[in-house]
């Protein structure tokens, strides 16, 4: 799929297939706090499937440069998430990510997680703002096509203006499609920001830390697994994922 460039007011593009400070470490009040959070998905909402039973989950990255120092980490985890998603079967991922002055782009729909990873392995960080009202408006959009089951979204830093994004991701919530949002770092802009994306969506906010890469990685694997086959996944996924028991929980 050759790629195109979008212009500031455009839509995410289909794509093939700030402080530079390293982020410290996540407490483990913040990752317990997160796992609470989840429990705002509620026991009668189920997760977003398509025809044939398969579940839809967006996940959408910051790729601007302020992300390059703890990418490769990014990466690994993201890896793990689309790894687990395969594992799990029934889920379709579609990656997001924006970089530069306006470049926002978002691959198809896939099921296999080597297609996403591979991707995943091509993009490089380059600077710019952020552009999360486009992630936000794209993940409506899909979801009116289409049900979604969730947006992830990964990022440290917010340059827009907030009550905007606080409307779309109203949106969302009304739309049950919650947004589980992981911060690098501590902007306490970008804090207030997600913390209200997430409460408004219905989903959940963690901080995101090289320092807490196992315990992150597990919650997100956790969520692709939710996404993709409900209780019963996780279920299965328990026995092996601490993060999957507590998940479990807190939807009880």
């Amino acid at each position: 799929m050759p790629e195109r460039a979008t212009s500031d007011r455009a839509t995410p593009d289909r794509a093939p297939g700030g402080d530079t400070t390293p982020a410290t470490t996540s407490s483990r009040a913040e990752i317990d706090a997160f796992v609470a959070q989840v429990k705002a998905l509620g026991a009668a909402r189920a997760p977003g499937t398509v025809a044939g039973g398969r579940g839809r989950l967006v996940f959408a990255l910051d790729a601007t440069m302020s992300r390059q120092p703890t990418w490769d980490t990014a990466c690994r985890l993201q890896a793990d998430m689309f790894a687990e998603a395969g594992a799990v079967g029934g889920l379709d991922v579609q990656l997001v990510y924006f970089r530069g002055l306006s470049e926002c782009r978002a691959s198809k729909f896939v099921s296999d997680p080597k297609a996403l990873a591979s991707l995943m392995e091509r993009i490089d960080c380059r600077g710019g703002h952020t552009q999360i009202g486009k992630v936000l408006s794209h993940v409506r959009r899909e979801n009116e096509t289409t049900k979604v089951a969730a947006l992830v979204y990964v990022g440290d830093a917010m340059e827009e203006p907030v009550d905007d994004l606080c409307a779309r991701a109203g949106e969302l919530g009304l739309a049950a499609v919650p947004c589980f949002v992981f911060q690098e770092g501590h902007d306490p802009v970008a804090e207030q920001a997600f913390r209200e994306i997430a409460r408004l969506s219905g989903g959940a906010w963690c901080r995101f830390s090289s320092g807490a890469a196992h315990e992150l990685g597990a919650l997100l694997r956790a969520v692709a697994a939710y996404a993709s086959g409900g209780r019963d996944a996780l279920h299965r996924l328990a026995g092996r994922n601490t993060a999957a028991v507590r998940l479990l929980e807190q939807l009880r």
